[in-house]
């Protein structure tokens, strides 16, 4: 469920709140299979079915960084302004823990606080901590800290 919020000073007024959780998100091998051309990243325990059900997992997992990306996902589905800043980018990761592997066909969703709104002279630097669950599962998948820039 999106949280709307009127402006970056209702922003700045949320720091340390939780905003929610996503919908859950099925990650499945087809997702994985492009991940692994799009980055050059063909490691059997990604692509090889018939090993990975061998292996460690008992099948195919994602990659951690697939993973990671799905972040840019959930972050538009859960916030939105409704006086939207000029630009909003990526300005990095302060931290970033891969604690479980998703499986191939496993349903993931993102938990998402607050966690502070800094003004700069570029803009504002908005740091959400982001807590990946799997269904079903009781340790996450990730656990990351993003920024993100925000320019009026």
């Amino acid at each position: 469920m999106v949280r709307v919020f009127a402006d970056i000073h209702e922003v700045i007024a949320s720091q340390g709140e939780h905003l929610g959780y996503t919908d859950w998100v099925t990650i499945d091998q087809e997702q994985i299979s492009l991940f692994a051309d799009a980055t050059k990243d063909h490691q059997w325990i990604h692509i090889d079915q018939e090993r990975a059900a061998e292996g460690p997992f008992g099948g195919t997992i994602a990659h951690g960084y697939l993973t990671l990306s799905m972040l840019a996902h959930f972050s538009q589905s859960l916030i939105s302004l409704t006086e939207k800043p000029t630009m909003s980018i990526n300005y990095g990761l302060n931290k970033v823990r891969f604690l479980q592997p998703v499986l191939s066909g496993s349903r993931i969703r993102d938990g998402v606080e607050l966690s502070s709104v800094q003004e700069s002279p570029k803009g504002y630097l908005v740091t959400t901590t982001h807590t990946v669950e799997i269904e079903g599962q009781e340790r996450p998948a990730l656990v990351a800290e993003a920024l993100g820039l925000w320019v009026p």
